[in-house]
């Protein structure tokens, strides 16, 4: 199969298909190499941004989907009559943000750093899919470690965790913030 024709075939499967799907496992259906295949995808990637076109592969760690463009928002938001009841609670994005920075982090920790117990906002960021369980200390209690989930790259647009901005850009942006603030 030649190159345009895998390219094809990507499309319908990521559109077929929906969820991510993994390097690996593209590479087993399509018989390619995997360091072929992610050229191919990069090549993919780049002639669907190229062209603006409406669709665009997103990609994160080792997976890939196919998705909408960002800036096509306004015209899709206009199709979807329903109102946003998906956003997350002050309490919840707070746990969330120490779970993405912290972890492997454990309720404990979170709830030592906020100050107050965060169950429910667990809970929450479990339903959203934002974050996993990863398994359990080997340690009294056997209390459960946290961490984001491929969910969390794909919303946030990452390809990895370590795309995050630093902690210490925030410190400063306040710092500048209160400065700015207070020149009066």
């Amino acid at each position: 199969m030649d190159k345009r024709e895998v390219k094809s075939v990507i499309e319908g499967l990521l559109f077929v298909w929906g969820d991510p799907l993994n390097i690996m496992d593209l590479s087993n259906v399509l018989e390619v190499d995997v360091k072929e295949l992610s050229s191919i995808m990069k090549e993919l990637m780049d002639d669907l941004d190229f062209n603006r076109r409406g669709l665009r592969i997103i990609k994160f760690n080792d997976y890939y989907q196919i998705g909408t463009r960002p800036d096509h928002y306004e015209w899709i938001k206009k199709l979807n009559n329903k109102k946003n009841t998906r956003n997350l609670s002050n309490a919840s994005l707070e746990t969330l943000s120490i779970i993405a920075y912290k972890q492997p982090i454990i309720k404990s920790e979170i709830d030592a750093i906020r100050g107050v117990r965060s169950d429910k906002a667990i809970e929450t960021l479990i339903e959203r899919e934002l974050v996993q369980e990863l398994g359990r200390l080997e340690r009294t209690g056997r209390p459960i470690i946290y961490g984001t989930t491929e969910v969390f790259l794909k919303h946030f647009g990452l390809e990895s965790i370590d795309e995050l901005p630093e902690i210490e850009d925030f410190h400063k942006e306040s710092e500048n913030e209160y400065n700015y603030n207070n020149d009066d």
